[in-house]
């Protein structure tokens, strides 16, 4: 019986000895590296586990100094981040425009010229394409457009040429 009460001891004291190195902060390990200790105790059961009460561990006075991250915890708190969002952003609205004029440059040299500003089926009054009334949304005349547009809402489209569009 004292033979088994003497191996429980030691196993008992192996076990408290590992556990507890590993769970000290490495800061705080006293004589050598935590990795040292883990190995020392692993190895050597019983006089690892005594070495490290007696020397490595640390003392009760000794308290861990807070380790302050560089940087916020919310994504929304960190500067940087916001601002990397922000540049993200505005490059995804410039290449969203550009393609958008890339497609209306395409559209218009598909529909025979410049003179095509606004989307398809969008402000047009049933005007044939080419003719003053199938421009839409436009306040004044375009570049090749002849003669003044009659003032009116930004949505009216010009009715000359078209008995349909008044």
């Amino acid at each position: 019986m004292p033979r088994v009460a003497l191996a429980v001891a030691v196993l008992a004291i192996y076990v408290y000895g590992l556990v507890d190195v590993i769970r000290t902060d490495r800061h705080l390990t006293r004589g050598f590296s935590k990795t040292t200790w883990i190995i020392m105790v692993a190895l050597l059961p019983l006089i690892g586990a005594a070495l490290w009460f007696l020397i490595g561990r640390p003392r009760a006075s000794a308290v861990a100094q807070p380790v302050y991250q560089h940087h916020p915890t919310a994504p929304d708190d960190d500067p940087d981040f916001l601002r990397n969002l922000e540049q993200r952003r505005r490059q995804a609205e410039a290449e969203r425009l550009r393609k958008l004029r890339d497609d209306a440059a395409r559209k218009n040299q598909a529909d025979g010229g410049p003179h095509h500003t606004g989307a398809t089926g969008t402000g047009s009054t049933g005007a044939a394409p080419g003719t003053a009334g199938g421009s839409s949304g436009a306040s004044g005349p375009a570049a090749d457009e002849p003669g003044p547009r009659k003032p009116g809402a930004a949505g009216e489209a010009n009715a000359e040429g078209n008995p349909e569009a008044k």
